[in-house]
């Protein structure tokens, strides 16, 4: 059961520095990380604050880096982080491929820019598929949640340190340029989600484990010969395992005006923000509209769109991309009700500060219902 543990102090704080506060009140005192925009806040933050904490710092060469260092921090059985834009997500994959597979829980913070690859320094949401699917190389998963809000920025971030742990497994906060750069109030507090584990199988020397014995870990499970699974599939089948009670406990989403809506509006980050400022215009006028926001996207709300639609109702996916949640949204859909798309071309201007505003819903939401 959550609760919160500490409550401290009530700051005016961006999205970026969120994720920091977030951070420590995990027991996360390990970051290291490369500077690209639009999270360069986060890195800032973190060179600022850990020393103060007599926590580590370090700034590597590159992204590819970064992810080994995670993973050789992780492997000790600390709680280590990074963050980072979309171009040096993509540099992390195989790293991010080889955490899953040693099973070394670590906390990985993306805040999505244009693309493809450099595309634009500022905002958008273009790297949904290539987090919720898996970008290195074996079809591992990972959980990934999407905050909506400054708050969320800091609350995921804790909750993604837990389920890394409960699961011995990366998770993936999916943040945007937007909500990085944005103020809001933030209460800076500590969430406890429950006890966890202990970390038997951490590499931390001889003399603090009860049994004396070495531990080993490896990222070629599977590959190399290791006495926990006796072949290939043994390792394969408890990933499988663990990834099935994953989605079968890990689903997050939040509704609004769902009960008598005759569209649904899906989206996630900033869009959600826009969106439900769109429904609040649209109910004004009279118009039966609700949002499904998923918080986890990896295990997707699958279920809760497929309930709306047979409902009846049909759906209007918001995304500041070409279109990737609607993707997942039409697989849940499965034909029962028309999915509709309002992309990053209806941005209010052309230029990479444009952005998909109220108005614009509010528009696309009176065409459909």
């Amino acid at each position: 059961m959550l609760r919160v543990a500490k409550m401290s102090q009530r700051i005016l704080a961006q999205g970026n520095t969120a994720i920091g506060y977030g951070a420590v009140n995990a027991g996360c005192l390990h970051f290291f990380g490369y500077p690209i925009t639009p999270q360069n806040e986060v890195i800032e933050w973190f060179a600022r604050e850990l020393p103060k904490r007599g926590g580590s710092f370090l700034q590597a060469q590159c992204e590819t880096a970064v992810i080994n260092m995670l993973l050789g921090a992780g492997s000790a059985g600390v709680r280590v982080m990074t963050s980072t834009s979309s171009p040096g997500w993509a540099l992390m994959q195989e790293g991010l491929s080889a955490l899953a597979n040693a099973e070394i829980p670590c906390v990985v913070v993306l805040v999505q820019r244009g693309g493809p690859v450099q595309g634009t320094t500022q905002h958008g949401q273009m790297d949904y598929l290539s987090a919720t699917r898996g970008g290195g190389g074996g079809g591992y998963r990972d959980i990934v949640l999407a905050p909506a809000s400054v708050q969320e920025c800091s609350d995921l971030v804790q909750l993604a340190f837990y389920l890394a742990d409960k699961y011995r497994n990366p998770v993936v906060v999916l943040s945007d340029g937007l909500l990085g750069q944005m103020m809001e109030p933030l209460e800076v507090r500590t969430l406890d989600f429950g006890p966890l584990p202990e970390k038997d199988w951490a590499l931390k020397g001889l003399a603090l484990h009860k049994d004396g014995k070495r531990r080993a870990l490896s990222c070629l499970a599977g590959f190399c010969f290791q006495e926990v699974y006796e072949s290939y599939l043994d390792f394969i089948q408890h990933l499988d395992e663990k990834y099935r009670q994953m989605a079968d406990s890990e689903v997050r989403y939040e509704t609004y005006q769902t009960d008598d809506a005759h569209l649904l509006v899906v989206a996630y980050g900033y869009a959600a923000r826009v969106s439900l400022e769109a429904i609040n215009m649209a109910r004004d006028e009279g118009l039966k509209v609700g949002l499904i926001r998923p918080i986890s996207l990896w295990p997707f709300p699958s279920e809760a769109i497929r309930q709306g639609a047979t409902r009846g109702g049909d759906f209007l996916v918001v995304e500041d991309s070409l279109g990737q949640l609607v993707e997942d949204v039409r697989l849940s859909v499965n034909g029962q009700a028309e999915v509709h798309l309002l992309n990053m071309l209806s941005r209010h201007m052309r230029t990479p500060a444009g952005m998909i505003l109220p108005d614009i819903v509010l528009e696309g939401i009176r065409k459909l219902a």
